[in-house]
């Protein structure tokens, strides 16, 4: 038995670019038929799990802190640090529209839902060998993601013209019907009725998210040049971003370009409450302290620390089944933080006054949960307990309690003499983020390990984890999927993370960090424009 659909304008994915799409058609007097896969519990897709930041230029919370930016330096940075190509030539034109317009396309359009920003902007992606952001400009949202994405769903709901959608949850779409060379719609199965459905319509918006909730895709697509990828790969994407409606719109000609650049985090740990298979939390991992191989050696060679470069990070970190961040208590109540909704009650519920005391005094509470859930964490009074703990939790004798002591000991004595931090490349780098406020608010001060009144010490197993697809289907900047060619595919389009944020890979090699939600705001509302124009 098969249902069919018929409709002006076809939306799959339930994620924030299906909704924003979806949104934007409607409020353009134009029908639309969405589909999600998920339940109706969990429409939302990923963005519902997000932290909520996104990179701005021009806003007043920079005019606030006398940041001096503007769309020009702006794009230089992002075609510099993401390596963009002179011949990705929409890749190249998205970076420019985004620089240009998500002021007026994301910030104001956000704003005019009644949402903020938190008055802090902080200082991402700073760049390692090659410069990176040349201002602060990631602005984090009061609320985080599953704030926005319960604001949008409320819209889409109770829109005036809410005669004109439908809404089909559990509807998982399996192939793109073409006619002619025409896209004219989708076939898939009704997982809520184990029925075959067929939708027929004028206009197809690929709306699915990456490829980098499949381990499978993530291998497959594994980036050149980089060590084999580990045995353990977390799953910090949506387990639905399987890259199925990719590669059914490539099987009818459609470009799909940069699938092996992704964005992915070099600190996962399993989630103790997960909800599907390899399920992870992407630490946004302490500053200071060591970080070391298996064996107990110091990662490298590039320095370590967060906020510089992600990619490259995430590079050293491939080359090892997994890797260890060795610090004390105090550290990690102050510097450790998870990215996301759920882990970060205090801007969700958006509570001001605990949020500040939790930044500034630090957060007893999040560390206390991740060790009495986590098994990853392991404390111990002394160097050589913590390294017997490392030890049983690998199954290993691969950590030397004396080799593990003397590196503690040398970085203390470098963390304590100004002399020899101000030569350190990554002490060098700690005190660099501490001369930015925020930075500051969020870092210690020359904090050593050992201190015994800091403790007791602590060490993190962390493991690679997988998050967004960079790559995608090719998209001019009407939204429409090109062919090999570059000529638009009639009837398709594609937004948000599975048009790579844009011209199917916009952000190149590596992210200036906060363009993902913006950018399926922004390709969104750009495409459902066309599509009405």
């Amino acid at each position: 038995m098969s249902t069919e659909h018929r409709c002006r304008n076809l939306v799959i994915g339930g994620g924030i670019a299906g909704i924003v799409t979806a949104l934007e058609l409607l409020n353009r007097g134009q029908a639309a038929l969405l589909l999600d896969r998920d339940s109706e519990e969990r429409f939302g897709g990923l963005a519902l799990w997000a932290f909520g930041g996104m990179a701005l230029v021009g806003t007043p919370e920079q005019r606030r802190f006398r940041i001096a930016d503007s769309p020009e330096l702006a794009l230089e940075d992002w075609v510099r640090f993401g390596e963009l190509d002179s011949s990705d030539r929409w890749p190249r034109a998205w970076a420019e529209c985004y620089v240009n317009e998500s002021r007026a396309m994301v910030y104001d359009w956000v704003k005019s839902l009644g949402l903020k920003f938190m008055p802090a902007v902080n200082w991402v992606e700073r760049g390692s060998s090659i410069k990176g952001n040349s201002v602060p400009r990631y602005h984090l949202l009061w609320g985080t993601g599953r704030v926005l994405v319960q604001t949008l769903i409320t819209r889409l709901l109770h829109h005036p013209n809410r005669e004109m959608l439908t809404v089909l949850h559990r509807h998982r779409v399996t192939a793109l019907n073409f006619s002619d060379g025409v896209v004219t719609g989708c076939r898939g199965t009704d997982e809520s009725m184990d029925e075959r459905f067929v939708v027929e319509a004028a206009n197809t918006v690929i709306a699915t998210g990456g490829i980098n909730g499949s381990e499978k895709q993530v291998r497959r697509h594994w980036p050149r040049h980089w060590p084999p990828a580990p045995d353990t790969l977390l799953n910090g994407a949506h387990p639905f971003a399987d890259g199925l409606i990719h590669q059914a719109a490539a099987e009818q000609g459609a470009c799909l370009t940069h699938v092996d650049e992704m964005w992915n985090y070099a600190a996962g740990i399993p989630h103790p409450q997960a909800q599907f298979e390899g399920h992870g939390l992407s630490l946004i991992p302490c500053k200071t302290g060591l970080w070391l191989t298996p064996d107990g050696s110091p990662l490298g060679p590039a320095p370590m620390v967060t906020g510089y470069d992600t990619r490259e990070m995430c590079r050293q970190v491939a080359a090892h089944p997994y890797t260890w961040q060795v610090l004390n208590w105090k550290i990690a109540a102050k510097e450790m933080a998870i990215s996301g909704s759920e882990h970060n009650p205090r801007i969700l519920k958006r509570q001001l006054v605990r949020f500040l005391l939790e930044t500034a005094l630090g957060s007893d509470r999040l560390l206390r949960r991740m060790v009495s859930e986590s098994a990853e964490f392991v404390s111990a009074d002394d160097v050589g307990g913590l390294a017997d703990k490392m030890n049983r939790l690998s199954g290993t004798n691969l950590i030397s309690g004396r080799q593990l002591e003397a590196q503690v000991e040398n970085y203390d004595r470098v963390m304590a003499d100004p002399e020899l931090r101000s030569r350190d490349p990554a002490i060098s780098r700690i005190r660099n983020l501490r001369e930015w406020p925020g930075d500051k608010l969020r870092t210690c001060n020359m904090q050593t390990i050992g201190d015994r009144k800091a403790g007791p010490l602590l060490a993190i197993r962390l493991h690679f984890i997988s998050r967004k697809s960079l790559g995608g289907l090719k998209t001019d900047l009407q939204g429409r999927v090109l062919n090999r060619q570059g000529e638009p595919l009639p009837g398709l389009y594609a937004v948000g993370e599975a048009a790579g944020f844009g011209g199917g890979g916009a952000s190149g090699k590596r992210s200036l960090e906060g363009t993902f939600l913006s950018g399926c705001i922004l390709t969104a509302r750009k495409t459902a424009a066309a599509i009405c124009h």
